[in-house]
């Protein structure tokens, strides 16, 4: 009788398992080597200066590919390199040019040194792990505000879940004339 009862509670508990999958749009502690593909827009100030921009951007560990678009959806610029090889930019208009670093391009392009060597750590919620960081967390343990390299990250999430991935990102750095960048993440892949 024993058996049997314990054969049913086997059978029952087993019928009610199932295989628990991560939600998209939650944090891979892996993304960043794995890759992730994001959608979503970005705006940043710097005194008078300012620029706004749609964006998608693929990042692998050896490549990452930006497009930057008008509100519209016009690409008027399309980046692609590696932290190591440099980038290349393709305007709309035809031309190409190429930088050395991201940050150099984002400087060419924009008019704004935006930190985008370390965007591909910070937009996961996580440090570059060769530098020294303070990071505080939400009530759900996610990063809430990270900084680091002279900047300070602060996240907004979509839900209380905490594996949730960022929805919001501003950053700001600590210059005499500061830099404030604003990422809105519509889409994670």
């Amino acid at each position: 009788m024993l058996a049997a009862a314990l054969a049913i509670a086997v059978i029952a508990l087993t019928a009610c398992a199932t295989l628990e999958t991560v939600p998209t749009g939650h944090i891979d502690p892996t993304a960043r080597e794995n890759g992730f593909g994001i959608e979503g827009r970005l705006s940043a100030r710097r005194g008078t200066a300012a620029l706004a921009s749609n964006f998608t951007w693929s990042h692998t560990r050896a490549h990452d590919r930006l497009d930057f678009a008008s509100p519209l959806g016009q690409i008027f610029a399309r980046a692609s390199g590696s932290m190591e090889g440099g980038v290349n930019v393709e305007h709309a208009d035809g031309r190409s040019d190429s930088y050395s670093d991201w940050s150099t391009l984002s400087q060419a392009l924009f008019g704004l040194a935006i930190p985008v060597d370390d965007l591909s750590t910070w937009i996961l919620g996580a440090p570059r792990p060769e530098q020294p960081f303070t990071i505080e967390r939400d009530f759900a343990g996610r990063p809430s505000v990270l900084r680091q390299h002279g900047w300070e990250v602060v996240y907004s999430y979509g839900a209380a879940d905490p594996r949730e991935r960022p929805k919001r990102l501003v950053l700001r750095n600590n210059d005499a004339e500061p830099i404030e960048v604003r990422v809105v993440i519509d889409r994670w892949d």
